[in-house]
């Protein structure tokens, strides 16, 4: 089978990334950082590979700086309202009750030098978000340390999809490489977790 043209993938590609990852960072389950090692794997193997990279670096970032702010904003006026929201009861479900302590603690802390880190950790992301609304930031504050977090994390994402991609010389099997490199990291911190309990 023929691969479509690279106008068309990138006509295509771009606008799918970029709605992929706002939903993934407004509901989190997909899986955005597999999703954005993949798609540098596809901009590494087309003919003018920098300038595709820097596309896939700064749609994903945009992608997820809007969704985290679309999901605070949403957390926020779940926040202020008398009954909550699904949004925010939402959130609570998906942190552990001893992850959300913690990331509370860091906040007051380190403040926005936390945001950048959570960003980076699988499943780090939620607890952090739900303890900077339980503690009233506001969202221009949020914003700020969501826009460094959002870059950095696009930039090990598409850094992961590159080593991956750089090593196979068909794209499928360097996308293959970057999701199980991609899943492998997201995986680790849960198996570091559970040796420690133990």
């Amino acid at each position: 089978m023929v691969p479509p043209p690279e106008a068309t993938q990138q006509a295509l590609g771009y606008p799918s990334l970029f709605l992929l990852v706002v939903l993934g960072s407004l509901v989190p389950v997909v899986p955005t950082g597999a999703l954005v090692s993949s798609a540098a794997v596809v901009a590494l193997h087309q003919s003018l590979p920098v300038f595709a990279l820097l596309a896939v670096f700064g749609v994903a970032s945009l992608a997820a700086f809007l969704g985290d702010i679309g999901l605070y904003w949403l957390g926020k006026r779940g926040v202020g309202s008398k009954n909550g929201s699904r949004w925010l009861s939402a959130l609570r479900e998906r942190a552990a009750p001893e992850r959300l302590a913690q990331a509370d603690a860091r906040l007051r802390e380190h403040r926005i030098a936390v945001l950048v880190v959570s960003r980076l950790i699988p499943a780090g992301r939620i607890p952090v978000m739900l303890a900077c609304l339980l503690a009233r930031m506001r969202i221009r504050e949020f914003a700020r340390g969501d826009v460094l977090a959002c870059l950095a994390w696009a930039a090990v994402y598409q850094l992961l999809g590159v080593a991956g991609g750089s090593l196979f010389p068909r794209p499928w099997e360097g996308i293959a490489a970057a999701v199980a490199l991609t899943l492998l990291m997201s995986a680790i911190p849960s198996l570091w977790r559970r040796l420690r309990s133990r």
